[in-house]
């Protein structure tokens, strides 16, 4: 019962939970994935007594609300089933990226190259742990930001290794705004057109 990615392997996120949301992605994924559909990111607070967070995206294409829901109604199976590893009552939250959305894999920074993105590291680089630019690519293993240092040098090209990235995300601008209107109206315009 697949809803997309027939045929095509699926890109490995280089984004990693640890802990508690480290395993119950490791529960999810497969889930997600089985249905045609990519694990972004899981998040357990607690908030409202207990909130696990799950961000799923196709790759192609935004999800619907009924493919959100479901996701959500294939994972409650699983983690009932795998309760041991929740420990404790759970409200779900299943949601898809907005406009600022996280970038977890090589796929989201290329479609996203030339938009403004924040990284954030694992560990501080020459003192600094964020860092905020122009998304350049990635190659080589390495997310490329072009960004202004202060230094007078002018904006450069850094590289971060994946294994060095905390978190990865866009920013949300005019620009980006802008550039999801035209999508949504043209998308209008082919529905329109095919009915």
């Amino acid at each position: 019962m697949s809803s997309g990615t027939e045929g095509s392997a699926v890109e490995p996120r280089f984004y990693r939970e640890s802990g508690l949301a480290g395993e119950i992605a490791e529960l999810a994924q497969p889930v997600i994935e089985d249905l045609g559909f990519r694990l972004v990111r899981v998040v357990v607070s607690g908030r409202d007594g207990g909130t696990l967070q799950i961000m799923a995206d196709h790759a192609a294409r935004d999800i619907t609300v009924d493919e959100c829901g479901q996701i959500s109604r294939e994972l409650v199976a699983v983690f009932d089933a795998y309760d041991a590893k929740m420990r404790d009552a759970y409200r779900l939250e299943l949601s898809s990226p907005g406009l600022d959305r996280p970038l977890v894999r090589p796929s989201d920074v290329e479609r996203n190259a030339g938009s403004e993105a924040k990284v954030e590291l694992k560990r501080a680089v020459d003192g600094r742990k964020k860092f905020r630019g122009q998304l350049d690519g990635f190659e080589d293993g390495e997310l490329r930001l072009v960004v202004d240092l202060k230094d007078g040098s002018g904006p450069q090209v850094l590289g971060f290794a994946r294994e060095l990235i905390e978190s990865a995300k866009l920013v949300l601008t005019d620009e980006l705004l802008n550039e999801a209107l035209k999508r949504q109206e043209s998308a209008e315009r082919n529905d329109a057109g095919s009915s």
